[in-house]
């Protein structure tokens, strides 16, 4: 077997045909030759569609590929946090990197609303046509041909959301594709030994024809448009005589597109006076060199790819130490070695995915607790500065004190209140205490946030025993904290006077907080997903995280936050808590 491991699979494969060929139609031929002449137009007919059939199909199933690519492309969570930063510049230099790990020849980015943000193209750089081009199919999502720069590509389009595709949030549109050239088509029609040539109006885009006879082929086009029609016609071309058809791809492009399929007689005129010249002499040795010939193929082919077929199965079934075939033709030997390598690389990779994900857990717990982290210090730093100052009063500097205090006790509590629940999983302490008084002291330290800088907060309590319910008085002051804050926030996104208002009220078993601000309301496009950690809008800074923990807060308390209304001057955030929820590690005062 060892005089085998260099021949290619193909060579074997067309050996062995023609000996089957010649053995079984030698004695035939003798008879019938004159009737074969007139047959060979009918065969090659019968092949030449069969070929653009089987071309068609290729292309179909390299489309699909690119399609389910493009789709893992559009879920890749680096891609998606791109997208969701909106910046053109920012999008275009993190697209570079997404760019070179798919391997397209074209890739692009477009926004929500069908505006293309960056494009990059393997070779030349792309021109202002090729981008408009992709700028027009996005009005046109049944096209998955684009041509421009006198290129032809098969791009597949794939939307980006921000969640589930039922229910998420649109970022916009990643777009990938390949160039469909010389060495493409080459690959497609390798199988069938067939010319091919992609026109695009009164041009070739693409061909593996040479360039004198595209030009021929150009001149000529008028008697192939039958060809697109279904039926075949012939075209003389460098002094050979060529079969052709094809077929209209203008549905799936803008503009006429078609795909012409060139047969050459050359070979089947080689094939009649072969045959005719070796038919008397070589029939009986065909039959016996066909026969022994097939008998070895089938051994060195077949049980290196059973062998093969087994490893893949096994790996299937979770066993990646399977063997696998070392031997056979230089094809099998090839793929054998790719899938080894392809194997290390899946087992390499999903070690790789368990540890981000450990570190994705740790990165947003690290995010949580700094931004309730990061208010104490800013407090504890600017009361600080105030107390380096030497002309403050004894009085000024207690109260300047005092502040710090509250600063670092609001601090300690926070790593307490975490501190605990890592251990026992309890991370509430509820007491009966007062709303009222909880508030201001979430105001007071409000105060001493930057944001809370230029903003008037009101507060008023309508229950005259100050709002009492069954709370945990730390993780209430945050919740309060937060929701105060991004009203805060919200209110330097417009013009003076800007006002937040705390109203303390109970109605039957519900005693609820609610918070005014003067803002330009939230966007509707956010409204649903409100709640949701990193979901923000419009801020300079802030994680958001700030109504994700408040909520939190709330529903451990049996309680709930909603937007009451928004509008542009007027957004209504509403905590409610039951009076008497207990929930878990509830505790009341002795």
């Amino acid at each position: 077997m060892a005089v085998f491991r260099g021949v290619r699979t193909r060579v074997l494969l067309i050996a062995a045909l023609i000996a089957v060929i010649v053995t079984v139609t030698g004695g035939s031929l003798l008879i019938v030759r004159d009737r074969v002449r007139r047959q060979v137009a009918q065969d090659l007919s019968a092949d030449l569609t069969h070929s653009l059939s089987t071309f068609q199909n290729i292309q179909r199933q390299r489309r699909d590929v690119l399609i389910r690519e493009n789709e893992l492309l559009a879920d890749l969570p680096s891609l998606k946090a791109l997208m969701t930063t909106g910046d053109k510049r920012t999008i275009a230099d993190g697209a570079i990197d997404l760019w070179k790990v798919s391997g397209s020849d074209l890739f692009a980015l477009v926004d929500a609303y069908g505006r293309v943000l960056i494009v990059y193209t393997k070779g030349r750089p792309p021109s202002e046509t090729l981008v408009e081009a992709l700028q027009q199919t996005m009005t046109r999502p049944q096209e998955h041909y684009l041509t421009a720069d006198g290129r032809l590509f098969d791009f597949s389009m794939r939307p980006l959301y921000f969640g589930g595709e039922a229910q998420g949030t649109l970022l916009g549109y990643v777009i990938s594709g390949y160039q469909i050239d010389r060495n493409v088509i080459g690959l497609i029609g390798h199988a069938s030994g067939d010319d091919a040539a992609f026109l695009a109006g009164p041009n070739i885009v693409a061909s593996t024809l040479s360039p004198e006879l595209q030009q021929e082929l150009l001149l000529k086009f008028p008697s192939l448009l039958s060809t697109v029609s279904g039926r075949n016609a012939e075209v003389v071309l460098g002094g050979d005589h060529y079969l052709g058809t094809g077929a209209d791809l203008s549905g799936e492009a803008e503009g006429q597109l078609r795909l012409v399929v060139l047969k050459s007689f050359a070979q089947a005129n080689r094939s009649i006076r072969e045959i005719n010249r070796l038919v008397l002499l070589l029939g009986a040795a065909a039959l016996v060199l066909g026969t022994l010939l097939m008998i070895t193929l089938s051994r060195i082919v077949t049980e290196p790819l059973e062998l093969l077929a087994q490893g893949v199965r096994a790996f299937g079934f979770g066993n990646p130490s399977h063997g696998l075939p070392d031997n056979g033709t230089r094809e099998v030997r090839e793929l054998s070695t790719a899938f080894a390598r392809m194997r290390g690389e899946i087992i390499m990779t999903n070690r790789a995915l368990l540890d981000s994900e450990r570190l994705a857990t740790i990165g947003s717990m690290a995010s949580s607790v700094s931004h309730d982290l990061r208010h104490y210090l800013a407090a504890v730093y600017a009361n600080a500065e105030f107390l380096s100052s030497a002309r403050l009063s004894q009085e000024e500097r207690v109260e300047l004190f005092e502040d710090i205090q509250l600063a670092v006790h609001g601090a300690t509590e926070l790593l307490d209140s975490l501190l605990i629940f890592s251990k026992t999983g309890v991370a509430f302490h509820r007491e009966r205490d007062s709303l009222l008084r909880i508030a201001e002291k979430a105001v007071s330290l409000l105060k001493a946030h930057p944001e809370a800088e230029g903003v008037s907060i009101k507060m008023e309590c309508d229950d005259p025993s100050g709002g009492y319910a069954l709370v945990d008085p730390k993780q209430m002051q945050r919740a309060i904290y937060n929701l105060l804050l991004n009203a805060c926030q919200s209110t330097h996104r417009t013009p003076p006077p800007r006002e937040v208002s705390l109203v303390i009220s109970n109605a039957g078993d519900t005693v609820s907080v609610t918070i005014t601000d003067s803002g330009p309301g939230v966007a509707e496009h956010i409204r649903n997903s409100l709640f949701e950690p990193f979901v923000s809008e419009g801020k300079q800074s802030g994680t958001g995280l700030g109504l994700t923990l408040a909520h939190a807060v709330a529903k451990e308390h049996g309680g709930t936050v909603t937007l009451v209304s928004t509008r542009p001057g007027e957004t209504v955030f509403q905590l409610s808590l039951q009076f008497n929820f207990s929930g878990v590690g509830a505790t009341t005062p002795s």
